[in-house]
């Protein structure tokens, strides 16, 4: 089964933004985008085994329904309430301007044996390039544990630096930021 990066961001231009960087540089990676929280824990509960990183944000919008009403589409604090009855399995980002969400998001997930690293959104989108992607690279070098084995470290993926991109000669257009 493919290794897979899951997240829950409801806005568009968010998930645009991250699916960029993760299409160029982890493109070997299935890549999982969740706007509503009940069906990321559905997801997580068949694929946590093969899953190299979470990132949650925490407020999602209401979203209309078909007959007129507005669905409930949960919260980040969701996920991380049910990912905190679970064996921590990899790294979690939590990508959320609702800091005291974040403090409980990472309270239940760090007391629950997850490791958890933060970024604040600011910028409109600046954060993704500047903030949350190198976390991702960086989140990405730890050791995973898997619920029933030892998994092996990614290798290098490709996660070059903005310089070593430059050195490289690789032009702009060819790189997501």
């Amino acid at each position: 089964m493919p290794l897979k990066i899951a997240i829950l961001e409801d806005n568009l231009d968010r998930q645009t933004r991250m699916k960029a960087w993760l299409n160029d540089r982890l493109y070997m990676y299935e890549h999982v985008f969740f706007d509503e929280a009940r069906p990321l824990n559905q997801w997580l509960q068949e694929n946590l085994d093969e899953t190299l990183l979470i990132s949650l944000d925490h407020d999602l919008d209401l979203k209309p329904s078909e007959n007129g009403r507005w669905l409930d589409p949960g919260t980040g604090r969701d996920v991380a309430n049910s990912l905190a009855k679970q064996t921590a399995a990899c790294p979690i980002i939590i990508h959320s301007t609702n800091y005291d969400a974040v403090v409980g998001m990472e309270s239940v997930l760090t007391e629950s044996g997850w490791h958890v690293a933060k970024v604040q959104p600011y910028g409109d989108l600046a954060w993704i390039d500047e903030a949350w992607w190198p976390l991702v690279r960086e989140q990405l070098q730890m050791p995973r544990i898997s619920r029933s084995r030892v998994l092996p470290i990614p290798p290098s993926l490709n996660l070059a630096s903005e310089r070593d991109v430059q050195s490289q000669g690789i032009s702009s257009s060819e790189h997501p930021r």
